[in-house]
């Protein structure tokens, strides 16, 4: 029996708990640096399979470090299991956690035969928080030859398209007064919003294609009668490259501090987030995995030009090491990520077939680095 015959049959044989495992995630949401039950059902499966595991590790209590093999070639498996809040596993890491798990089970036996030493990393909070950068920026990825993990989607992609991303909180504060009897004694903190709203809107005809600007008001008051002295609100900025963020974002606050100056309002501004990184990945890692993933049976379409992508710590992670973040197509559509209908999507049977087949093709290309 050849080595990717015996891990399609280690992965196979401890199908039904990968599964099991997948629908538990699923089943028990939780939000970004809360992970506590995800994170530990991920670091029990692996030390039950013999790797040696950190819980609770780079000052993060919910990520995971597993480790399995001593061989030269380092590999590490991305374990994600946020969800997203009001509608839970929309983003499907669920089915993310359960296929590096699998892929590391799959290669526990052989890893020193091959020449690798496996880890499988439980990284929180990528729908917000930035986890892999965090772990980044304390050594997880340090001395790692190739880093991959697989995402769930409508339709099959080998690479997703993945811009930067900022995250950032606003809060504008006024003061407060009657708004019929002394309305000219308050600083509203809504119309600084609604400035700040306003100028965006126009900015869009200046941004590029592949720019998007997106937030939300969280706060903007609380009584019609009263001049709301507080407005806060929670916002991105995307791009294609990292090189381009920072241009952007400063445009973007240059429109806050206009609804800032115009209403009197002071103004703060606070990173919710490390910067992501736009995606990048090793074209001859990316094709190692297609091929393993299309023996397994599955089809990667031609997709329409102008796809758009979102957005990923994993980038990060790519512009330090190799790496890949292929796409699992779960035959859904029109119900795409972000979406309830893709938190139903998730725990159906091709949801199960894509962690299995994730598992196998990720474990196959581990070993083919290490075989080349």
């Amino acid at each position: 029996m050849t080595a990717k015959e015996t891990i399609e049959r280690r992965v196979r044989a401890t199908g039904d708990d990968l599964v099991a495992l997948s629908h538990r995630i699923h089943a028990h949401p939780e939000l970004a640096f809360e992970e506590v039950q995800a994170s530990a059902w991920v670091a029990g499966a692996l030390s039950d399979a013999g790797f040696a595991v950190q819980h609770g590790c780079y000052d993060l209590a919910t990520a995971v470090r597993a480790t399995v093999g001593t061989g030269p070639v380092h590999v590490v498996l991305c374990a994600e299991y946020d969800a997203l809040p009001g509608i839970g596993h929309a983003c499907g890491h669920n089915v993310i956690a359960a296929a590096a798990v699998g892929a590391g089970l799959g290669l526990a036996g052989l890893a020193d035969d091959l020449g690798l030493t496996v880890t499988v990393l439980g990284t929180p909070a990528e729908e917000g928080g930035g986890g892999k950068v965090l772990m980044l920026d304390r050594g997880a990825f340090d001395g790692v030859d190739a880093a991959m993990m697989v995402h769930p989607a409508a339709v099959e992609m080998a690479a997703m398209p993945g811009s930067a991303v900022a995250q950032f909180e606003v809060a504008y504060r006024g003061k407060p007064a009657h708004a019929g009897a002394y309305p000219q004694l308050g600083v509203n903190a809504a119309d600084a919003m609604t400035v700040a709203q306003v100028a965006i809107g126009l900015l869009r005809q200046q941004t590029g294609d592949g720019d998007r600007i997106q937030g939300i008001v969280t706060e903007a008051g609380s009584a019609a009668n009263v001049i709301p002295d507080a407005g806060r609100g929670n916002w991105i900025v995307r791009t294609d490259r990292l090189a381009e963020l920072a241009a952007l974002k400063g445009r973007v606050a240059r429109c806050f501090e206009a609804g800032a100056l115009a209403t009197g309002c002071n103004l703060t501004l606070t990173p919710a987030s490390p910067d992501y990184a736009d995606l990048r990945p090793d074209p001859a890692l990316l094709a190692l995995y297609r091929a393993n993933a299309e023996a397994l049976g599955r089809v990667f379409p031609d997709l329409p030009r102008g796809v758009a992508g979102a957005a990923t710590d994993m980038g990060n992670v790519s512009h330090a090491v190799r790496a890949i973040h292929p796409m699992l197509g779960l035959d859904c559509a029109p119900a795409v990520n972000h979406q309830p209908e893709f938190t139903a999507a998730c725990v159906t049977a091709t949801a199960d077939r894509a962690v299995l087949d994730g598992a196998i093709a990720m474990a196959w290309t581990a070993a083919d680095l290490a075989t080349p």
